[in-house]
């Protein structure tokens, strides 16, 4: 499977069964993204951000919330959460997905706001890779809780999403995030090719560059 970042939230998941694209933004968003052809379309909440058909191409199967789904052999389960630690009373409801493809499990977490219960995690279960957003706008979660969703699912690779890889400032979200998890500075690569054999044996923390598509 080869994962790509497009920016902001979006990614795009290149398996054998078939190309996934997650919260594809609007291009008038700020956060525009290249026509990109897809088979099925994942949007974890109604903003401009993250849920735009504009610059999606092919006749894909779009999924926006919670449930159990199969698409081209690719199987995928939507949990509802929050975009907020009030339970949506601020921001509204949020989708987290998981998303098996190519034997891996790839679990989107969207705009989380909230750390998760034991029963989310429960129902997320097992996960390879992890993308979190870590953006560090106040909707998102703060460094300390985006590292404590990650130690509570236990997943073999982290990927951050949704912060901006030209800001330069040590005390970021993102930055501190890294310190949370104990990594330094991660060098960003284009994109992460990965397979179920090749899975790290520990947890690992791989930073993507959105501008190299």
């Amino acid at each position: 499977m080869d994962l790509t970042w497009l920016g902001h939230a979006c990614f795009r998941m290149r398996g054998r069964e078939g190309v996934v694209l997650t919260d594809p933004p609007d291009p008038k968003s700020g956060h525009a993204i290249p026509k990109t052809p897809a088979d099925l379309v994942t949007i974890s909440h109604d903003h401009p951000g993250h849920s735009s058909l504009r610059s999606v191409g092919g006749e894909p199967v779009v999924l926006a919330g919670p449930g159990e789904y199969e698409v081209h052999d690719i199987l995928v389960s939507g949990i509802s959460s929050f975009h907020d630690e009030e339970q949506g009373a601020k921001r509204g409801r949020n989708t987290v997905y998981t998303i098996r493809l190519d034997e891996l499990v790839i679990c989107h977490l969207g705009d989380l706001g909230h750390a998760l219960s034991s029963a989310d995690i429960e129902r997320i279960g097992d996960v390879d890779i992890l993308l979190v957003p870590v953006s560090g706008a106040e909707e998102n979660l703060a460094a300390a809780k985006a590292a404590e969703v990650v130690h509570a699912l236990e997943p073999r690779v982290v990927v951050p999403m949704t912060f901006d890889p030209d800001h330069p400032k040590k005390d970021s979200t993102y930055h501190r995030f890294l310190h949370e998890l104990g990594v330094k500075d991660l060098e960003a690569v284009s994109k992460l090719s990965v397979t179920r054999s090749s899975l790290p044996a520990e947890i690992q923390v791989v930073a993507l560059d959105s501008r190299a598509r």
